[in-house]
């Protein structure tokens, strides 16, 4: 019961057992994490693993991240060396993967047929309790069409994928808003950033006490490392601070508070500060383009955290597609 489902649930938090019922049935369910709603299937069926790549539209052999209910677990899923060990114990449950040796555990599924795996422990009560209860790590990308605007709501997952998937456990909205910080961690190489995200390279290196090489570019090997992602219908165009195209008929904005803007236009405004402008970002992508406009042009915002993410999203989201 991957896709070609006639009725997707919703699922209040009071129907945990019922998620768990269907995941452990083979069936797809979006649930809710701190960074995005992820699709998630039992890591021990490799038939609802396939389901995901289904659903999604996602090219095959494309990784996938493991959920785990706690750090406890970490073991059972990859070779961790004091390295691991130390950022898990800094930085989890919270938006931080890492990639790591897989164990004989891992189906191939998961890693597209790799020696890594991304792994982390989500930051949401809800769904670290369906984990727990349902006795196994959940894979669980971004709950959406493949390359689309990650969903933030439980709204956003049915209008991706209404009809393709069992259910989405409504646990409200993402606190963090963007995607998972994925650092490589191989024996003998250093730290090096595949995507960031809520955790910063400053707060890795702090705990590491070593230099995290930038490790975007090349082969896609995580997540979100595909030059076109994250992205609406509509073209998206960056636009710097302090500046401000013409404005012409088609067009929306999304502008951090405080930025000048055309008047007149389809404007979104964000909080000014990085973490807030992230955990409103998807949202506003989202919602501008159900307008139906031929650009939705994006001024960043220039303080606070998680600028380095946001500018990531940005760059994915206006790339050709």
């Amino acid at each position: 019961m991957g896709s070609g489902c006639v009725i997707t649930r919703r699922l209040s938090p009071d129907e945990l057992e019922v998620a768990i019922e269907l995941l452990g049935d083979g069936a797809l369910v979006a649930v809710p994490t701190e960074t995005v709603y992820g699709l998630a299937a039992r890591a021990d069926r490799p038939d609802a693993l396939a389901a995901i790549f289904t659903a999604k539209g996602r090219p095959a052999g494309h990784p996938l991240i493991l959920h785990l209910a706690s750090a406890d677990d970490l073991g059972r899923w990859a070779v961790a060396d004091e390295r691991a060990t130390a950022l898990a114990e800094a930085f989890w449950p919270g938006p931080f993967t890492m990639v790591l040796p897989r164990t004989d555990l891992v189906d191939d599924t998961v890693t597209g047929g790799r020696d890594t795996v991304g792994i982390r422990v989500p930051d949401h009560d809800l769904t670290r309790r369906l984990i727990e209860r349902g006795g196994t790590a959940l894979a669980a990308p971004s709950a959406n069409r493949f390359g689309a605007v990650s969903p933030t709501e439980a709204d956003h997952v049915l209008t991706d994928l209404d009809g393709r998937i069992a259910a989405v456990l409504d646990g409200g909205a993402s606190r963090v808003g963007v995607e998972s910080t994925i650092l490589e961690l191989l024996p003998g190489r250093p730290p090096t950033l595949l995507r960031p995200g809520g955790i910063s390279v400053v707060e890795i290196e702090g705990v590491l006490g070593a230099t995290v090489v930038d490790g975007r570019t090349g082969e896609s090997r995580a997540a979100g490392m595909l030059a076109s992602h994250y992205a609406p219908t509509a073209t998206v165009e960056l636009v710097e601070s302090g500046t401000s195209p013409p404005a012409r008929d088609g067009d929306a904005w999304i502008v951090p508070s405080g930025t000048p803007r055309p008047d007149g236009v389809r404007a979104a405004q964000l909080p000014a500060d990085g973490a807030g402008y992230a955990a409103g970002l998807y949202r506003a992508l989202r919602d501008l383009d159900r307008l139906g406009p031929d650009r939705i042009l994006v001024v960043a915002p220039t303080e606070g955290d998680l600028l380095d993410a946001v500018a990531d999203r940005l760059a994915k989201a206006a790339a050709p597609r």
